[in-house]
């Protein structure tokens, strides 16, 4: 009788969230005409994409290299005392801070453009940097909105961005990992569109792009273990485990996920998008040698979803495992997505890379860093309610 109880209890909880989940994507629909969805690659674009060594051309998707890893473990009803706190619902963790994040308010360098032989950067926040390298200025992930969703009251960032667009250096290249709301952020890629930059992009995001009036000519579309040279950085686009989609469950996986891997001037940088820890890590150090700087994602995590996001430790291991120099944490610090203490993966990183000897940064929001010399690491959220 108690079995079947959690059952039903389980049941009902599922179809709750889903017709939830369904009901805001209907409503979002009639109200923006799924501009937010973006647009499911066609013509020349889905060609290439039916050729890609990375697509199941019979489920019509794109597919992770560990295929037959598992998605989700138990759920709440299987375990519910210990489940306690680790479900949206009964969740009892400070998953949001309560006042503003310190900041940075220092104006960034008039030379922050000038990187010939080094690697300058500033973490905004999440998934977005804005770094520079020979002499060009690359912007990963940019999300400048209120809000990492279709709508504007979920999954509200925790303040504003410490550099809004219009005061940014010129960016000379966007990088985008993959298509999430959280990383790929629409208002945003609009207001960059006019300005000359060039968006490299893993495939199948090109019809988002296009779709937001960027011009096709300046986007780069690759697959993975693919490389593309522009304004003098070799961009190569490497694996991740993860998934895509803009719509739920609807048609998802039609854009690959990736991280990414610039080199320069005997210089290099990794950027790892979303990824559950695997092999792909290890592959990527033997395939191109020790990485300077790995911004790793590191937040956002559960052990039900570790298949798609690294766990603190997993992420220490996935540096060491490409022999990255410096780990920067990223992935958190501006949305709630989980269920943990908003400045966990910071205490579970360091703690872990202590054990293993792995040397680790964690700036403030829009601290400018320069890698020829290191700041001093503060654990900075210790100091915030």
């Amino acid at each position: 009788m108690v079995y079947r109880c959690r059952r039903k209890k389980k049941k009902n909880l599922r179809r709750v969230t889903f017709v939830l989940i369904i009901g805001l994507l209907i409503v979002f629909s009639h109200l923006s005409g799924c501009e937010q969805f973006g647009a499911l690659p066609s013509g020349n674009s889905y060609l290439r994409i039916k050729k890609s060594e990375n697509y199941n051309l019979s489920e019509d998707k794109f597919v992770n290299l560990e295929q037959d890893a598992v998605l989700s473990g138990p759920g709440f009803w299987d375990n519910p005392m210990e489940n306690w706190n680790n479900n949206f619902f009964f969740n009892t963790n400070k998953t949001r801070p309560d006042g503003l994040l310190p900041e940075s308010k220092a104006p960034l360098p008039s030379d922050f453009h000038e990187s010939a032989g080094n690697i300058k950067f500033v973490w905004l926040g999440h998934s977005t940097i804005l770094m520079s390298i020979n002499d060009k200025v690359v912007l990963f992930d940019p999300i400048f909105s209120n809000a990492a969703s279709p709508l504007s009251f979920v999954v509200k960032r925790f303040q504003p961005p410490v550099i809004d667009l219009a005061s940014l250096p010129d960016v000379d290249i966007v990088v985008v990992s993959h298509d999430h709301y959280d990383h790929l952020d629409m208002e945003t890629i609009k207001q960059l569109r006019s300005k000359g930059i060039s968006f490299v992009v893993p495939l199948g995001l090109r019809a988002h792009l296009e779709r937001w009036g960027v011009s096709p000519e300046k986007i780069t579309e690759l697959d993975w273990w693919e490389e593309a040279q522009i304004d003098g950085l070799n961009l190569i686009c490497t694996p991740s485990q993860h998934f895509s989609g803009r719509r739920g469950p609807y048609k998802e996986k039609r854009s690959l996920w990736a991280s990414w891997l610039i080199q320069s001037l005997g210089k290099s940088v990794y950027f790892s998008g979303d990824s559950g820890y695997a092999e792909h890590y290890r592959e990527i150090g033997e395939r191109y040698g020790s990485v300077d700087l790995v911004f790793m994602d590191s937040g956002q995590y559960n052990t039900r979803w570790r298949y798609v996001h690294n766990m603190p430790e997993e992420a220490v291991q996935a540096v060491l495992d490409m022999d990255g120099q410096l780990l920067v944490p990223i992935h958190w610090g501006m949305f709630t997505l989980s269920m943990h203490d908003w400045f966990e993966p910071p205490v579970r990183v360091l703690a872990e890379a202590a054990k293993r000897n792995v040397s680790v940064l964690t700036p403030l929001l829009g601290q400018f860093v320069d890698l020829s010399e290191l700041p001093t690491n503060d654990k900075w959220w210790e100091h915030v309610d």
